[in-house]
């Protein structure tokens, strides 16, 4: 009974173990493949773009045209993918939903309520 319990206690903590660094490799990973131009977020939720990754613990990040910060590596969480195309795609479907009501809606001025 006791070997039951002990691998029942040992199996989820060797599991999120495994978890754990799968993600913290990924994290690595990331962080060791930022090149300039790429768009990032960091860790505190700042937005900006890589202007240089060339240093080895640090990374330059341009958060306004014309201002860059250095950051520590570990600091950026993610890349961001850009939006503003799929912001755009959206509007275009949005105007053709609102032509398409009206032209199977149409409008009788002429009729008497």
């Amino acid at each position: 009974m006791f070997p039951l319990l002990l691998v029942l206690l040992a199996v989820p903590l060797f599991l999120s173990a495994r978890k754990q660094k799968r993600a913290m490799a990924e994290q690595q990973k990331l962080q060791n493949d930022l090149a300039p131009g790429d768009k990032v977020m960091t860790t505190s939720g700042l937005y900006g773009t890589v202007a240089d990754a060339s240093h080895d613990t640090t990374i330059d990040i341009e958060i306004s045209e014309g201002v860059v910060t250095r950051w520590l590596r570990a600091a950026i969480r993610e890349k961001v993918v850009d939006t503003e195309e799929t912001v755009v795609e959206e509007k275009v479907d949005e105007e053709d939903e609102v032509a398409t009501a009206q032209v199977a809606e149409p409008l009788d001025h002429n009729a008497k309520k």
